[in-house]
């Protein structure tokens, strides 16, 4: 089970907006992953969704996003290179370390794979790295415009053709190319590796996975993908991939932390960095996001602190009736609870001030109960909803003592 993804946006090695995702797990969250895309793809492939899925379902907290110029981050394509690429990892590093923590888990497909071997080294916080289909050498990746490389050269740019969408390569791309020895990577890398690789991969050569896993040292291990192809484009060879990656990944990890039993979890809230108002909301094992509407500048990403009270509310409400149901043998099917919240205004105020209960916050709760109750048991029920904690802390008030924190 997997959280809502929280959309998030961080500054990339040429200063670009960078757009990104990051699946979190419903439960605890024992390590946070990073997952490079492959060439000219993007962060919402069927490949990347389908890892993130699986790690998150073991608890491991990931973060896919577009490289410069691809998908939804800003940029310039044809003014990259595989420079900015690892200067884009980097950056999603010390994005995730500053706002969550430091990635354990760097994943990468195809060239977003030689990518993970190359920035590895240099992420002293990499525990584990995987690669899907990944070259064994950066020149690799040219021979997808091998047509148009002496235009390239002579001219200094041309506009090739991938995946049925025009890109602009310039010189500097294949010239920066050289700078990189992914093999050597391998074998420096000094962490666990996972290659997985399908034999009948015609983009990639089944022959890139042997001089990797040749090159690495151990602990290493390979998985053949069997007739999947390069972009793992059916479901069932993505979600199998993304499965091995989990389970190979979890043997890396530190476990889960829980709390202590009988220990109640502060609920900790952070802000995201992504739009103004965005936050990340941590109670216990438990993880949420809070917004605000676009209306007001937010992203609309999740509830607003009044619909989390109203929720509150409403959740409270449901228990409380189910508890006493329960103890009273009522037969009540469900309960549903609708809460809307709403400010008065000042001159409704003053029709009331001869009220002393006039409060300038209002909840309207509506309950509807479903099951074979007869009048009387409904009555009481009703009663029985007036008295759920978060009503009584919301009518009597709370006091908040704010202190300063580490």
């Amino acid at each position: 089970m997997t959280a809502q993804p929280v959309r998030l946006s961080f500054k990339g090695a040429s200063g670009a907006e960078l757009a990104a995702r990051l699946d979190l797990p419903a439960g605890p969250v024992r390590a946070y992953a990073l997952f490079a895309h492959c060439f000219t793809c993007s962060k919402d492939l069927i490949a990347s969704r389908a890892v993130s899925a699986a790690l998150t379902r073991r608890g491991i907290a990931t973060l896919r996003f577009d490289f410069t110029g691809l998908g939804g981050s800003g940029g310039d394509f044809g003014s990259t290179n595989f420079t900015m690429n690892l200067g884009d990892l980097k950056s999603a590093a010390d994005f995730l370390a500053e706002h969550y923590e430091a990635p354990s888990l760097l994943v990468g497909h195809s060239l977003g794979g030689a990518a993970a071997l190359v920035a590895a080294r240099d992420l002293g916080c990499i525990k584990a790295v995987a690669t899907i289909n990944a070259p064994a050498d950066t020149h690799h990746v040219t021979d997808q415009f091998k047509e148009q490389l002496d235009t390239i050269r002579s001219d200094g740019e041309a506009e090739v053709l991938l995946g049925q969408r025009p890109f602009t390569i310039r010189r500097q791309f294949l010239d920066d190319l050289g700078e990189h020895r992914v093999t050597e990577a391998a074998a420096q890398l000094e962490k666990p590796l996972l290659v997985l690789h399908a034999p009948h991969d015609e983009t990639v050569g089944i022959e890139n996975a042997t001089k990797l896993f040749v090159a690495a040292m151990h602990p290493k291990s390979f998985v053949s993908l069997d007739d999947a192809d390069h972009l793992l484009s059916r479901r069932e060879d993505a979600e199998y991939a993304a499965e091995v990656i989990a389970a190979w990944a979890s043997r890396y990890l530190a476990p889960a932390q829980e709390p202590a039993e009988g220990e109640a979890p502060d609920v900790m809230v952070r802000e995201t960095g992504a739009g103004r108002f965005q936050a990340l909301v941590t109670a216990g094992a438990h993880h949420l996001i809070a917004d605000e509407p676009e209306s007001v500048g937010g992203l609309d990403t999740g509830p607003s602190p009044y619909d989390l009270l109203a929720a509150a509310l409403g959740a409270c409400t449901t228990m409380t009736l189910r508890m006493y149901a329960d103890r009273r043998g009522l037969p009540l099917d469900r309960a549903l609870v609708t809460v809307t919240h709403e400010k008065l205004h000042e001159k409704d105020m003053e029709k009331m001030m001869g009220d002393e209960g006039a409060k300038p916050d209002r909840f309207t709760r509506k309950v509807t109960l479903e099951g074979d109750l007869d009048t009387a048991q409904r009555k009481r029920l009703m009663e029985i909803a007036d008295r759920c904690p978060v009503h009584k802390t919301l009518e009597r008030g709370a006091s908040v003592t704010t202190e300063a924190g580490s």
